[in-house]
């Protein structure tokens, strides 16, 4: 059975969910980057509808990029850590969504959420 589409453009669907956890905050940003923070955190950004960008741990990379979730950075080709992920489908909309909770998740556990926020 499959899951039945979401309403709105991929950053819409995206947008909405990512900024429903305690203390996120987004935005455009000076590029034009649509970016999701955690107090002064950046947890990823998008490019429209089509591109989520953000950074992880090396061993957290090597991870995500061995099971094909994530690419290198068009900015830092060849540079582990800093990571893309297309968006074309469904499917990509909710990977990308649980990319940026795997990062909401860690810098929460380091940081807590802002206090402005609990």
């Amino acid at each position: 059975m499959s899951t039945p589409p979401m309403a709105g453009t991929a950053s819409e669907q995206i947008a909405a969910e990512v900024t429903s956890w305690s203390g996120v905050e987004a935005g455009v940003g000076q590029r034009g980057e649509f970016g999701f923070t955690v107090g002064r955190k950046e947890i990823g950004h998008l490019h429209g509808d089509h591109a989520l960008h953000l950074g992880f741990p090396k061993p957290v990379w090597a991870d995500l990029h061995a099971q094909g979730r994530i690419d290198y950075h068009p900015v830092f080709p060849g540079k582990p850590g800093y990571a893309a992920r297309r968006i074309e489908n469904e499917a990509d909309i909710r990977d990308a969504i649980a990319l940026l909770r795997l990062n909401y998740d860690r810098v929460v556990a380091r940081h807590g959420v802002p206090a402005e926020a609990a």
